[in-house]
């Protein structure tokens, strides 16, 4: 591919990146919902119907490497900010409890949901040679996660951090991350495990011992390296390049031992130790890159693996039953739990809602599953369109539940 071809393809994407998500923010929605529906935009369903022939040259199916490799980097970087931020976040020890039931429903109910759906999905969107519990743990992943980072969003974005279920879900979106990912992970240890019993027992030793040495070895050793060299939490190049080294390090790891890089991406954020400034000096350094640069390709890559199929008669029905599923598992689990936790039905209804938000994290898991081959694009597909549609909708359900009192802590908080 020549570099003319890559520098187009990056201009395009991050053009169109940039217009959907300045309109969807003007809309009341998240930028990532706008840069979300850039990909599709930019896929076969929209510019490839359009625009056949230039589409099938811009991205055609051998100038994507380059693409690739730049938006499994800008993962990783992503997925290290997102350990770090977890690791960070205060709300968790404050109210433990109460964030740990909303946290467990939050799983457990659609955890159970994608098992139940399942059956139903897997003869005829589970690639061949996909086995049925694999398959099922995969669904039960997809539909158990939450996006912390477009939660925190919209809650500072609406005045609402500081109000007891804006904390509340902060901390459960914590709490569900942990859950998921560490389900995650199995699942796809499970189902790469080509050797059976053997294979995965090889891929979760590797697991211990990576968990081993970051947490004994890594961990220590960066934070004497950090007391040392950073005391005010602004790292040097020297110390940047060290993490750098440490990020790139693990996140190979991960994949010599049959997982994603992300996870050791996402590992060694958490490992660090808890500290607001380094936080933020690595925030300010890392995310305009990651989020501004290189994400939006894994938006357009996404994109490009969708299908019409999704919108056939016969599926149809399935992605309007995966849409449901989602949406009734996260605001029912939330509620639950908020409301065994002691909280009023508004404020559970909201926290419920906030819980709802898949946005990237969602397409990081489906992103997972088809290179794993779990899923197929048909899929994919559908998971992309949930992940929508449940991510636009935060935000006026929130509306619908806060109402007028959250309108009124904002005023007082300008």
């Amino acid at each position: 591919m020549s570099v003319t071809a890559l520098l187009l393809q990056l201009i395009l994407i991050l053009a169109t990146a940039r217009a959907c998500g300045w309109l969807l923010r003007h809309l009341g929605q998240p930028a990532v919902v706008g840069e979300m529906a850039a990909g599709l935009m930019l896929g076969p369903m929209v510019m490839g119907a359009l625009l056949p022939s230039w589409h099938a040259q811009l991205f055609s199916p051998a100038s994507l490497a380059g693409l690739q490799s730049l938006a499994t980097l800008g993962l990783v970087l992503f997925m290290f900010v997102i350990g770090l931020e977890l690791r960070s976040h205060q709300g968790i020890g404050a109210q433990i409890r109460s964030a740990g039931a909303v946290g467990l429903f939050s799983v457990a109910v659609p955890l159970a949901l994608g098992v139940a759906i399942a059956p139903l999905l897997h003869p005829g969107l589970a690639p061949a040679g996909v086995r049925f519990w694999p398959f099922a743990g995969f669904m039960a992943a997809a539909l158990s996660i939450t996006a912390f980072p477009v939660m925190a969003r919209i809650l500072k974005d609406r005045g609402l951090s500081r109000t007891p279920y804006g904390q509340l879900a902060l901390g459960a979106a914590a709490v569900v991350d942990v859950f998921a990912w560490i389900l995650l992970a199995f699942v796809v240890a499970w189902a790469g495990a080509g050797e059976g019993h053997a294979g995965l027992a090889r891929t979760a030793g590797g697991a211990l011992a990576l968990l081993a040495l970051l947490f004994f070895g890594l961990k220590p050793g960066f934070a004497w390296l950090l007391r040392r060299h950073a005391p005010d939490g602004e790292p040097s190049t020297t110390v940047m390049a060290a993490l750098m080294l440490g990020l790139l390090g693990c996140a190979l790891l991960t994949e010599w031992i049959g997982l994603h890089a992300v996870f050791g991406a996402f590992l060694f954020g958490a490992c660090l130790p808890r500290d607001d400034r380094l936080l933020d000096s690595l925030a300010q350094r890392i995310e305009p890159l990651s989020v501004v640069v290189l994400m939006p390709l894994f938006f357009a890559l996404a994109g490009l693996g969708t299908t019409a199929d999704a919108f056939a008669a016969g599926s149809l029905g399935l992605l309007l039953l995966i849409i449901g599923v989602a949406t009734i598992g996260k605001i029912a689990g939330g509620a639950a739990g908020a409301r065994l936790a002691g909280y009023g039905w508004r404020d559970s209804l909201a926290t419920g809602s906030l819980m709802n938000a898949r946005g990237l994290m969602e397409l990081i898991v489906m992103k997972i599953g088809l290179d794993a081959g779990l899923i197929g694009p048909q899929l994919f597909t559908m998971l992309l369109l949930m992940a929508l549609v449940t991510t636009a909708m935060t935000g006026p359900l929130l509306t619908l539940f806060a109402g007028r009192r959250a309108a009124a802590l904002k005023a007082a908080d300008n």
